[in-house]
């Protein structure tokens, strides 16, 4: 966050540079200039100006999560708060951020989520009173987490709920692929035995930032068409709420985050829950910021933190112009489509 900061003050720099070695005021300042200084000096602020709309905080919620529903939210609520205060525009939580992580903790911690869309203010959910309420006093845009949601046919899912600063519901993730797995010596997990697998592609338009955001959940990761299909449709920005364990964490955590983000020229945010070492399953922690380059822009380690970062489109787009594979594809040779 610091060193981000001094880039913006080194950019006001070589703005004042660029005008002659003349010290760039606001309008309310008292000096004097020629004519084409002042052109010069308004020119060079224009473009300050312009730059800054092309940046915007992020902060990722690396939250403590118990077995007390309520006290998760005022948890999460809270961690939301101090986001906004270190001005944060778009704030992200963990996976299942209202329940301990687990096949039998899911059904009892489920809640009937609206759709996008949908009348929001007699909704039942209080973890949706809670992300709409928050996102109207911060002003931020809140991905939330993942949460249980319980389906109009009694299924399960792991949803993800979108809110905007006007705390609108603008999308809704479903986990599209269920963590089945069983590494010898490691972990074996089986969402498939309690959860339904979602069926859609989810991203939204912030139009405050002028950035197309995709939201996926945890091991929706490990599956780089979904990833791409994303940036195809537009994303400078993936979130994904994620709660891997000490046996993948260590090893693909990172490495998958940095994998998407240089793969397809974006910024990659991982949110997770800190560790619990009194649960019966272990979060990696670690969320983590990637940016377009593959680098490592903030990340922590496994404790209660919040993780602060920019989002820099300008910097995004320098990107994909120095190295622009995005117009060299051989789309003679293969393509890549959705179904849905």
């Amino acid at each position: 966050w610091v060193s981000a900061r001094r880039e913006v003050w080194a950019r006001a720099a070589r703005a004042a540079r660029a005008t002659g070695g003349r010290r760039l005021v606001h309008a309310s300042g008292c000096a004097r200039r020629s004519r084409g200084g002042a052109t010069q000096a308004r020119a060079a602020m224009d473009a300050g100006t312009e730059a800054a709309k092309a940046r915007f905080g992020i902060a990722l919620c690396q939250v403590d999560v118990g077995a007390d529903k309520s006290a998760n939210l005022e948890t999460a609520a809270r961690a939301l708060e101090r986001a906004a205060d270190k001005g944060a525009r778009l704030a992200m939580l963990p996976e299942c951020f209202n329940c301990p992580y687990g096949n039998a903790y899911f059904r009892e911690y489920s809640e009937t989520l609206p759709d996008v869309g949908a009348e929001l203010d007699e909704t039942s959910s209080e973890t949706v009173q809670m992300l709409l309420r928050t996102a109207k006093q911060t002003n931020m845009y809140i991905v939330g987490g993942s949460v249980p949601e319980l389906g109009p046919g009694g299924e399960l899912y792991n949803t993800s709920l979108s809110v905007s600063p006007q705390g609108k519901l603008v999308a809704k993730h479903r986990k599209v692929h269920l963590f089945d797995i069983d590494v010898p010596g490691g972990i074996r997990f089986v969402e498939s035995e309690t959860l339904s697998a979602g069926e859609k592609i989810t991203t939204f338009h912030a139009p405050e930032l002028d950035c197309t955001v995709g939201v996926a959940i945890c091991y929706d990761i490990r599956f780089p068409e979904l990833s791409m299909l994303m940036a195809n449709a537009g994303c400078e920005l993936l979130c994904f709420p994620g709660a891997f364990n000490m046996t993948t964490g260590p090893a693909h955590w990172e490495l998958l985050g940095r994998a998407r983000a240089l793969d397809n020229q974006l910024y990659v945010a991982l949110c997770s829950p800190a560790r619990d070492e009194s649960a019966s399953y272990h979060a990696w922690g670690h969320s983590s910021l990637f940016g377009p380059w593959g680098d490592v822009l903030a990340t922590t380690e496994h404790t209660a933190d919040l993780v602060l970062g920019e989002i820099d489109l300008t910097h995004l787009r320098d990107v994909r112009t120095s190295i622009p594979v995005r117009k060299q594809k051989r789309l003679e040779l293969y393509e890549l489509k959705a179904k849905i």
